[in-house]
């Protein structure tokens, strides 16, 4: 399982079969090594102290038996005596479901401690402490624990990934034959991840999953063939899905958005389909009155596409996202501007021809936004963090990074704005000491993200001790992050995990 805002990032690598969850913020720190003052919650819950005291005291003080812990898969397993299979699918989606699982009666120990084992009170509780790869383990020991975790509250908010290879087995004479989903359909799986289908096995998919038809509700194919009438097929059958995605998919065209697209769904995100340009746009544009958000990343796509949108959109569409439209120009700022004034998220992420006048634009018109993404866009200098300075009240979250052309003063602009809780600096190389200085005093600051800038020293770094309501600082890659530097954030900033 592993985390999906929008899929601009790549999830992480969790082992096959797994879940992922469905990401909401796209700025998600890579590989790291954590400092940790006081940890965050996430953090406190890898500590042996999160295991939680519903054990029975005379269990609790046999030393042969493991205390259960998210460091320890099988911890429970163990407590059982019970190991799952070695080769058991994360899963389920076949091995686990046939076969023998120990009964409670022939589980070892005095008939209170197996009791205890399987009183689906205390598994109730104990098993939200476990995560979910953890979960799919543990549902391979004994028929209570399955019954247990199969139900639908402990799988809200995930996605199962499944490969083309993963959905069939091979026969003994060399057929094959579609695997069984029932286990999916029992845990109430409303969303799927396909990874490398063709229209076929979405057929396949839609005629062996019980809830496909009315009750799944978001649906992903990436690097898949599908085509036209297997995107045709799939929306026609599928009448829940009101969130779609489609990355890396080259054989549908525009005609196919055309013939698929219907008014139900809210949430479409297209990026890396090689046919997907300004036709495309209006397909979304005309098809798709109650569209909520839209994240695109298309190569071919111009200003004009930004005109397309209807005054229904205007209303209720409020996330957009633009990632690396490198054809968008202000010309199309203009058009997106008038068409969605209602946006309260927008990036212009690797919309590399945006200047200084087009962020002047959104600014002056685009007053609700909570979240500005403007990374990777080279033109973008501090006159535009003046601009968002003046006009931006309500901006939440502002991305610059990459914006080489950012400098102190740009900081000295924003340490105005008194709304503004993520800021995220990446690689502005011209950032220096006397800039962070700025920064001290925005007290609703909760993370701040310095990684790659060349020019921040110890000493500047140092004062950031003074922005104690910080949660989270990150330092990757930064030459003026050195190890009596993090040891001293431990000692002053002790509620801020700090990403080394």
């Amino acid at each position: 399982m592993s985390n999906q805002r929008n899929g601009d990032t790549k999830p992480p690598c969790l082992p096959r079969n797994g879940l992922v969850k469905i990401p909401t913020q796209p700025n998600g720190l890579g590989s790291a090594s954590i400092t940790k003052g006081t940890p965050a919650v996430k953090n406190r819950l890898c500590q042996p102290s999160s295991v939680p005291a519903i054990l029975s005291p005379a269990l609790a003080h046999r030393s042969d038996l493991p205390i259960p812990s998210l460091a320890s898969p099988l911890s429970l397993a163990t407590l059982a005596s019970v190991s799952s299979p070695p080769s058991a699918s994360l899963v389920g989606l076949n091995t686990s479901e046939g076969s023998e699982q120990p009964s409670p009666e022939r589980l070892p120990g005095s008939p209170s401690e197996r009791q205890l084992a399987v009183d689906e009170k205390i598994l109730n509780r104990l098993f939200w402490y476990f995560s979910a790869c953890e979960k799919c383990v543990l549902a391979q020991v004994c028929k209570a624990w399955r019954r247990v975790l199969y139900q639908p509250k402990f799988w809200v908010g995930l996605t199962p990934v499944l490969h083309t290879k993963e959905l069939y087995n091979i026969l003994p004479g060399g057929e094959k034959e579609f695997v069984s989903l029932q286990g999916f359909a029992v845990r109430g799986f409303d969303g799927f991840c396909l990874v490398g289908v063709s229209d076929l096995d979405i057929c396949e998919f839609i005629d062996n999953y019980p809830l496909s038809k009315k009750g799944v509700k978001s649906m992903s194919l990436k690097r898949s063939t599908i085509t036209d009438a297997g995107l045709e097929v799939m929306l026609e059958q599928m009448q829940g899905v009101v969130r779609l995605e489609l990355s890396g998919c080259n054989d549908f065209t525009e005609a196919g958005l055309w013939s698929s697209l219907n008014a139900r769904i809210t949430a479409l995100s297209v990026s890396d389909c090689i046919n997907v340009a300004d036709d495309a746009i209006a397909a979304i544009s005309q098809l798709l009155p109650n569209l909520t958000e839209l994240n695109l990343q298309a190569y071919h796509v111009t200003d004009t596409a930004l005109a397309y949108f209807t005054a229904k959109q205007g209303y209720t569409t409020h996330t957009l996202r633009l990632n690396s439209c490198w054809e968008i120009t202000n010309h199309g700022v203009v058009n997106m501007v008038h068409s969605l004034p209602n946006l309260s998220v927008l990036s212009l992420s690797g919309c590399s021809k945006v200047t200084d006048d087009g962020v002047e634009l959104v600014a002056e018109n685009l007053r609700k936004l909570r979240s500005l993404d403007l990374s990777w866009c080279p033109r973008i200098t501090d006159m535009a963090l003046e601009y968002i300075a003046c006009d931006l009240h309500k901006l939440e979250e502002l991305v610059l990074d990459r914006c080489v052309r950012i400098t102190d003063t740009g900081l000295s602009y924003l340490s105005t704005m008194s709304s503004l809780r993520s800021l995220y600096l990446r690689w502005c190389c011209q950032v220096q000491d006397f800039g962070l200085k700025h920064l001290l005093g925005m007290s609703s600051l909760r993370l701040l993200s310095l990684a790659g800038c060349p020019l921040l020293t110890t000493t500047g770094l140092s004062g950031l001790v003074q922005l104690q309501e910080l949660e989270e600082l990150e330092l990757t890659n930064c030459p003026g992050a050195t190890p009596e530097l993090f040891k001293y954030f431990s000692q002053h900033l002790p509620c801020c995990m700090v990403i080394e």
